[in-house]
């Protein structure tokens, strides 16, 4: 029983603990946890991204997301908006992985 307990607990924590980083594109803004806007330059991002090639790979909260092709594989929908003030994050699509990271802490709690 107790072994049962523990094992419960532990799936429990790592339920409550996984970061969002499976992310599905919505096509409408009221589908979407969160709205999000693509930067020209990474000085200007709260989020610098870089999209991984498979869902293993989208680990942490550091900017590595993999776009699933459903809504209910994601952990995160989001609607790219079209004015940077309409958006709840700002993003930069960064060429290689070591450089995604957050540029504004502030703004971690969105993915969580």
């Amino acid at each position: 029983m107790k072994n049962i307990v523990l094992s419960m607990i532990f799936v429990l924590g790592l339920t409550v603990s996984s970061e969002a980083q499976k992310i599905y594109s919505t096509d409408a803004d009221y589908k979407a946890d969160l709205k999000v806007y693509v930067v020209d330059a990474d000085y200007k991002a709260d989020l610098i991204v870089y999209k991984v090639s498979a869902d293993y790979k989208a680990k942490g909260n550091e900017g590595l997301w993999y776009f699933v092709d459903s809504d209910y594989k994601a952990d995160k929908k989001i609607y790219f908006v079209d004015a940077d003030y309409k958006a709840d994050l700002k993003i930069y699509f960064a060429d290689s992985d070591y450089k995604a990271k957050w540029k504004k802490a502030d703004k971690k709690h969105l993915l969580y």
